[in-house]
């Protein structure tokens, strides 16, 4: 009975404990962000908690506090949360998303929220999931029926897991964002008025408002993008805006005469596409312009102040007038202020220095970096060709090539096969390759198709009863605009071999890789040029970050542990893998390489040395 009625009373403290919490007042009025009715600057630092392992997150938005800070900011993807279809986790690991708003409230920073439900972010298909497509009726980005009903899905799910943490009860969520960067997509999508354009935006808003934001509602755009992107009854902000005058009154136009005047994204470094050099932005440009906002009562954003990495297949892709596809590369370092493995750079130092002159409030002291260890070279124990694992799947079987989407796959590899009874030769053409492609005949390599490069097209010699076999990769889904509405992946055209369609008895073999595979059964196989899974183990004293050297090797992904690291490639820029010293343990640990090219037989893999690493952590 006592048992019973100090179970009761810990309940009820506990409930009346979280009904205590002090609530606040976060709003704009006449102007100016007020919280609790005194006038407030947002100055913030964005970082994504699906970039970062969770175990990093207090530490990073640690260092986030001490650069200066006040604020965090970070984008929600709806494709990070709705894991497969109707199947949704917000709990799980690094996908806790109350865990890390209640780490940044206890560091004493505020929360900005960016849920889209397009979010960009060089994020596979900006955010959203790759299913959607499957419906023929379902329209992304517009005011149709069937996307608002699955984004209200969304909205009402991510608003039901943060509702509570609003600062109006008492948590330190202060504003969440309504849409993304509208206007630019507004501005490359002109078939579509504009008024029908607005019926979507305010159908988000309502969406959020209905599901439970009580917060402030804002729109990032480019200040030329106003007219396509504000949203009436939310808060317009300048994307990338370094011209005050200009901020100022792009802003008075859409809100009234009034502030309050902010950059959502202010940009201290910049993304990173495969075959083209790191971007870098300077110290001295960064220093000088957020001067300017603070000296001109402008809050802003960094965008990256934290950027993290791009595990597994999460990373997205861009375009131009030269290319069909820019794949954003592994690393999301984005020359940002803390680096990709959380180290202090000197723009984070300086950025830090000039922010204490400013702010009216004292900055901690940086936290200690997390360790960085050197392994040595790792023995890769087994390896062999892809067609073991391809032995153990049924394949499916179509008269033309089909799509990730309708093989019922998100991401990683299909291998399409087709057996010919009759010899040919002449020019392979598959215009609809997404994205990257290696070609055999009866198992020897003889070319490589790149979207990137536009190259769709090869020279063929298939003898009698010969087998032509295409192993296509999904290099991630554009994210950025008009083309973010074509984004299916594998062939998705004709192949045609002498301009004529190939057709009859085409086999698909999925390889989506979302795990490790299991490698335990195969025995040694490998032969130079054709696809292959190298595996091996290593033994650590201790654990601490690192990166693998890929400098030697072709292209593919790397798991250790069972995490896959991402996608490297020997045209770079990146050249290394960050691997989290969380994911490795002392005593043994597994490592498991796919290399596609595999134009050079490995025998190892090492981690750079330990100079190397000291000279990067001083960067």
């Amino acid at each position: 009975m006592k048992k019973g009625i100090i179970l009761v009373f810990l309940i009820t403290s506990i409930l009346s404990f979280a009904d205590a919490q002090p609530k606040h007042a976060f709003a704009i009025n006449e102007g100016e962000f007020l919280y609790d009715g005194k006038p407030f600057k947002i100055y913030s630092g964005e970082m994504h908690y699906a970039r970062i392992p969770h175990e990093y997150w207090r530490h990073r938005l640690q260092m986030i506090k001490a650069m200066g800070l006040n604020s965090v900011a970070t984008y929600v993807f709806w494709n990070f949360h709705e894991t497969a279809p109707g199947v949704w986790d917000f709990t799980s690991g690094d996908r806790n998303i109350r865990e890390f708003i209640k780490l940044a409230g206890e560091e004493g920073l505020m929360v900005i929220l960016r849920p889209g439900p397009y979010a960009c972010a060089e994020w596979e298909f900006g955010g959203y999931p790759w299913w959607l497509q499957k419906n023929k009726d379902l329209v992304i980005r517009t005011n149709n029926k069937p996307f608002l009903d699955s984004c209200n899905v969304y909205i009402t799910k991510f608003i039901q897991q943060v509702k509570d943490l609003q600062v109006t009860e008492g948590g330190p969520v202060i504003m969440i964002q309504a849409e993304n960067e509208f206007g630019s997509y507004v501005a490359q999508r002109k078939g579509i008025p504009l008024a029908e354009h607005k019926k979507y935006s305010h159908a988000i808003k309502d969406q959020l408002i209905e599901a439970g934001v009580e917060v402030p509602l804002f729109t990032s755009d480019g200040s030329w993008l106003f007219e396509g992107g504000t949203i009436e009854g939310a808060m317009p902000t300048a994307n990338g805006e370094d011209d005050i005058d200009k901020l100022k009154k792009v802003v008075n136009q859409y809100n009234g005469n009034k502030g309050p005047y902010m950059v959502a994204e202010f940009y201290p470094g910049w993304l990173d596409h495969w075959v083209e050099p790191f971007e870098k932005v300077s110290i001295e440009t960064v220093v000088t312009q957020m001067k300017k906002y603070l000296e001109n009562g402008v809050s802003f954003n960094f965008y990256m102040v934290h950027g993290g990495t791009n595990f597994g297949f999460t990373s997205g892709a861009n375009y131009d007038k030269n290319h069909d596809i820019q794949p954003d590369i592994t690393s999301y370092d984005y020359d940002a202020p803390i680096s990709e493995a959380g180290w202090a750079t000197q723009k984070y130092m300086a950025i830090r220095e000039e922010l204490k002159k400013h702010v009216g409030y004292s900055v901690p002291e940086i936290p200690a970096a997390y360790p960085v260890i050197a392994i040595p070279s790792i023995k890769l124990s087994k390896a062999f060709d892809i067609a073991s694992l391809k032995d153990k799947i049924k394949p499916v079987i179509n008269d033309k090539p089909l799509t990730f989407e309708e093989l019922k796959q998100g991401h990683g590899y299909v291998l399409y096969s087709k057996k010919f009874q009759q010899p040919i030769s002449g020019k392979l053409e598959i215009n609809g390759l997404r994205d990257f492609a290696t070609v055999y005949v009866n198992g020897v390599k003889i070319g490589e198709l790149n979207r990137y490069f536009n190259s769709y097209s090869v020279g063929i010699d298939v003898p009698f009863n010969g087998t032509l076999e295409i192993l296509v990769e999904n290099m991630g889904r554009i994210n950025y605009g008009s083309e973010i509405i074509h984004n299916l992946k594998g062939i998705i055209s004709p192949v045609v071999i002498n301009g004529v369609e190939i057709v009859g008895n085409w086999q698909m073999y999925g390889f989506p890789l979302d795990k490790k595979p299991d490698l335990g059964e195969f025995t040694d196989k490998n032969i130079k040029g054709r696809p292959a899974f190298y595996s091996g183990s290593f033994t650590l004293n201790k654990t601490g970050d690192t990166f693998l050297d890929m400098r030697n090797w072709g292209k593919g992904i790397v798991f250790i542990n069972g995490h896959n690291l991402g996608r490297y490639w020997n045209l770079g820029p990146q050249q290394t893998l960050f691997v989290p010293g969380v994911w490795l343990k002392t005593g043994k640990n597994e490592i498991v390489i796919f290399e596609q090219l595999n134009d050079e037989i490995q025998l190892e893999v090492s981690c750079i040395s330990t100079p190397i690493l000291d000279e990067l952590k001083s960067k």
